[in-house]
């Protein structure tokens, strides 16, 4: 029998579908969610089920861009075969998201054991929360948004695909993470945003598929894994549309105030004891 509920199965499916593509950092909310059910947050098992539900996520990214997705591995083909073609547009982004999800599968193998061992810590979640909040409101007060997508060069990729390895941090975000990163190298917010889940594709599916090995079905059954994945991609889906409306008008630092009251509530249980740091 199965160590996790289906109930439990379905609420970190919300959890991870909710925070995956906001700025607010899904593990973090995944680890935080984990202690508060008294889930042992260091056990394989656990870990490897919260990768895998990110695939849920991800099918809701491929299923919102499908269009675009498709045209862009056509332009990316078409380019290889035929050189006049090389300066498309499409052609290069393709190229760009590629190299840009390039650092983060080298930074998240090498150090795949110290992601899933040391950094497994509701204190350093804390601190991240609250760290990478004064950088998201940095490269807020500094953003010019002059360029937009069509400006994208090879460097804006490789600079926030190696900002995108420092959301390997539990609590920092992902997409806090390349957002801001865009922000600092002039990108408006829609770009930004979007390149931003671009790049989430290959980084959260790769870790995804990697951690299917280490599921262990007497901890977590395979039902309660469709479930969560399930649940995770419906409730993912609905956020992706929300946030590229949100960050149309509104700033990330929005953000900011319900990170650093969540960084502050979960320290007040890990003093009071309510939570276990590890």
């Amino acid at each position: 029998m199965s160590d996790l509920t289906y109930a439990q199965s379905v609420l970190l499916g919300v959890v991870e579908g909710l925070s995956e593509f906001l700025p607010i950092s899904s593990t973090g909310h995944l680890t935080i969610t984990e202690g508060l059910m008294g889930l042992d947050v260091d056990s394989a098992a656990i870990t490897s089920f919260t990768a895998v539900i990110q695939l849920g996520a991800i099918a809701a990214t491929l299923l919102y861009f499908g269009r675009e997705i498709i045209r862009l591995v056509v332009a990316w083909v078409r380019g290889l075969r035929d050189k006049s073609l090389r300066d498309e547009q499409d052609y290069r982004l393709a190229w760009y998201v590629i190299a840009g999800s390039l650092p983060i599968a080298v930074v998240g193998f090498l150090a795949r054991d110290f992601i899933t061992g040391p950094l497994r810590n509701l204190w350093v979640v804390v601190v991240a929360l609250i760290g990478w909040s004064v950088v998201m409101w940095w490269a807020e007060a500094k953003a010019t948004q002059r360029r937009g997508e069509q400006d994208l060069r090879m460097r804006d990729a490789l600079v926030i695909g190696f900002v995108q390895c420092i959301a390997l941090i539990p609590g920092v975000s992902r997409s806090g993470a390349t957002i801001s990163a865009g922000l600092l190298r002039g990108l408006d917010r829609v770009t930004a945003t979007r390149l931003s889940f671009f790049l989430a594709i290959p980084a959260l599916t790769a870790a995804g598929l990697f951690e299917l090995k280490d599921v262990d079905t007497a901890v977590v059954g395979w039902g309660q894994i469709l479930v969560g994945t399930i649940v995770s991609f419906v409730v993912a889906l609905a956020s992706i549309a929300w946030l590229l409306r949100f960050v149309v008008k509104h700033p990330i630092t929005v953000f900011i105030w319900y990170r650093v009251a969540l960084a502050l509530a979960t320290a007040i249980l890990l003093v009071t004891g309510v939570l276990s740091a590890t």
